[in-house]
């Protein structure tokens, strides 16, 4: 009897590719191991809806009965404890041994531990951080009993709670090393637009400065000191900081690994019997000729399409068209393709309400479109990406862009000889 499939992660990755091996004709056995205990989840709303709803659950990424009307088999409060590729088999913090035949690999990634100086106080203190639906829960049950709170890093993530908890009343303010807010992931107008929208919401937000201190205040939990020598009083300190891909099982079963567990375009590990997806996972991305790793619900959706295709037969290598969101707020920010490389920023001009986007270019070939509440720019900038078709730059700033790829559309196809 075939072992089957083992997918070693439950998020959106994982869950995704039990489904699309379905899909794809898979007709072996299927087993999802998760060490959480509620039925799989999606994870952007614990930020945002998930604090602020009075009875909160989480949004379920298939309903129960769709494991079972698929023959997945999903194990829930389980944890693996070693792979061992020789013998295709894993193992089981309870001492269980299981075998596959094929292994996918959707780990995700762990909240980056924050550190401080030594003698910084760091051991002494409650610090939050939210990756899970238990930690959004325990938060929750903190905010309820904080009047302030101190978010350090200006990520998608801290600046998402940021917002929502301004909107709850809270008193808060956010650190960030760098000298802008998502500075690793939009262009500078599109920091210094959410900058100041928090800033006119009632967030505070000091830049290049890091928490180098905690002590204990006087009326609230933490006294905390900021590498500038600001003092801040906190009932609540959120550490987010970034991830890292959590590929402790994948080093030490020997696969190849580097900020991530590296796969080739079919997401195949160095051994090509274990596939890793998702957050965990590094890839060649053919438009820039960079290994990359990206978090995003959409990349590990995408890679578990292409790692069911591959354990199918199928070859269809992994080259879709990264993409990413994010609600800060009443902000949505939209953004497509991978800007680095980029060496100018062409901004689209923002009507009355506001909105706007920011389009980025290597010379003449358009990388990349952030968008800021103007969701069909958003799509256009897709659209243009997947066919690989760049606007001039000139058409950019003159606002053409829409007529321009539509006049590229209605051209009669070339030859492929010319």
């Amino acid at each position: 009897m075939a072992a089957g499939t083992i997918i070693i992660g439950a998020g959106h990755a994982g869950i995704q590719a039990a489904a699309s091996l379905r899909l794809e004709g898979y007709d072996g056995p299927i087993r999802v191991l998760t060490d959480e205990h509620s039925l799989p989840y999606h994870k952007p709303p614990l930020s945002k809806t998930f604090l602020k709803q009075p009875e909160p659950r989480p949004q379920l990424l298939r309903a129960e009965g769709f494991y079972t009307s698929n023959n997945i088999t999903l194990e829930r409060g389980v944890r693996v404890a070693e792979i061992r590729p020789d013998a295709h088999r894993i193992r089981l913090s309870c001492g269980r041994e299981e075998p596959y035949d094929k292994l996918i690999l959707a780990t995700g990634a762990r909240p980056r531990p924050l550190s401080l100086p030594e003698g910084g106080g760091l051991q002494d203190a409650q610090i939050a951080a939210l990756r899970t639906v238990a930690d959004a829960e325990a938060l929750r049950a903190q905010i309820a009993a904080s009047r302030s709170l101190v978010i350090v890093g200006a990520g998608f993530i801290g600046l998402e709670l940021a917002a929502t908890l301004a909107a709850l009343g809270k008193t808060v303010t956010v650190t960030e090393m760098s000298d802008r807010v998502l500075g690793r992931v939009v262009a500078p107008a599109v920091s210094s637009h959410i900058l100041a929208t928090l800033r006119a919401a009632g967030v505070t937000i000091h830049l290049n400065s890091g928490l180098s201190m905690i002590g204990p205040g006087r009326e609230h939990h933490h006294e905390m000191r900021l590498t500038g020598g600001e003092r801040i009083e906190a009932d609540l300190l959120v550490s987010s900081i970034g991830v890292e891909p959590d590929t402790g099982l994948a080093r030490a079963a020997g696969l190849n690994c580097d900020n991530g567990i590296l796969v080739d375009g079919l997401m195949q590990t160095s051994d090509s019997d274990i596939l890793a997806i998702g957050d965990c996972a590094r890839f060649p991305h053919q438009a820039s000729g960079r290994l990359l790793r990206l978090e995003s619900v959409q990349a590990a959706t995408d890679q578990a399409r292409t790692a069911a295709a591959t354990l199918c037969g199928r070859v269809t290598p992994y080259v879709a068209l990264p993409w990413f969101w994010s609600d800060i707020g009443d902000q949505k920010l939209q953004m497509a393709g991978i800007s680095t490389g980029a060496d100018q920023q062409i901004l689209l001009p923002a009507g009355q309400d506001g909105a706007f986007s920011v389009c980025h270019f290597a010379g003449s070939r358009l990388l990349a479109v952030d968008s800021v509440n103007r969701p069909a720019d958003h799509l256009l900038a897709r659209k243009m990406l997947n066919a690989g078709f760049s606007p001039r730059p000139e058409d950019v700033a003159a606002n053409r862009l829409a007529e321009a790829f539509a006049t590229w559309q209605s051209m009669p196809a070339i030859p492929a000889d010319q």
